[in-house]
């Protein structure tokens, strides 16, 4: 159970149909066409509205593609892409190169996805520190024919954003399914969201998925390399209701060379947790 936990974290996006044969979309905010050490093709800037763009020369840690976070645009209203309806999973790549953003209120702000709050005052600084990279992780569908992603400031300095992924579920390779059943004592549906962080020192990768009766569906990786995970690796999980109140948290480090999920069709955890 430790090594499916372990990976669980990659991934909490609920099981959903691939989208039509659309292509990964990925794009160097604020910068130049740029092939990744995974040999991967980011597009130039495009597909925005608003902003203006900007560059920093500070080493940023936690990524074996640095040139990424060297530019970013600051301060879109949103960027918007033509995709066939589907699902799809956003990766939203961010750097916090100002070292006095803590002392100075901060950037905080909110980040949307068709409409709807995906990222409620995120704190690029708060989640991973100062030229530390950080990626955080959706699930989104659309209905509309146009993926659209939207930013507005909460407080302190505007929004930046240096790198989008946009890649239909066809292009992520899962492996089980995984159920995760969250109740009180007395039999009662926990109200809450499962937060996981997974981080290493190539990787910074955050997210959330709410529970939908108590339950959380999620889906495993069998091969974390996949995701670019190829050293040891920590992963935290955590359990919140809606008043943010910590119910339930776990915290396992792995090694992706001991992970094996070959032999798993599917599995399933349960757990009981105390009222608040």
């Amino acid at each position: 159970m430790r090594k499916i936990l372990s990976v669980l974290a990659l991934v909490m996006g609920v099981c959903l149909p691939a989208a039509a044969q659309q292509q990964p979309i990925r794009i160097n905010c604020g910068g130049h066409a740029y092939t990744d050490s995974k040999g991967q093709v980011w597009q130039a800037d495009f597909g925005f509205s608003g902003g203006s763009t900007g560059s920093v020369t500070n080493a940023v840690a936690g990524t074996s593609d640095p040139v990424l976070y060297e530019d970013f645009r600051r301060n879109p209203i949103s960027y918007s892409f033509q995709v066939p309806n589907g699902q799809y999973q956003l990766n939203l790549y961010f750097d916090e190169a100002n070292t006095q953003a803590e002392k100075i209120s901060g950037r905080v702000f909110n980040v949307s996805a068709q409409g709807t709050v995906v990222f409620p005052e995120l704190d690029i600084f708060a989640a991973a520190g100062a030229n530390a990279a950080l990626i955080k992780s959706t699930n989104v569908s659309v209905t509309n024919g146009t993926f659209t992603i939207g930013f507005t400031r909460v407080a302190g300095l505007a929004p930046e954003i240096s790198a989008i992924e946009i890649l239909p579920t066809s292009n992520v390779t899962t492996g089980p399914a995984l159920t995760l059943n969250f109740t009180y004592p007395d039999s009662t549906p926990v109200v809450g969201a499962l937060n996981y962080t997974v981080s290493s020192s190539l990787l910074s990768f955050q997210g959330s998925q709410p529970l939908a009766n108590g339950t959380a569906q999620c889906e495993l990786f069998a091969n974390p390399s996949a995701m670019g995970i190829s050293a040891q690796f920590q992963v935290s999980l955590s359990l919140t209701d809606t008043a943010g109140h910590i119910l339930w948290q776990m915290n396992v480090g792995m090694n992706p060379a001991q992970v094996n999920l070959a032999a798993v069709q599917s599995s399933s955890l349960s757990v009981v947790v105390q009222k608040m």
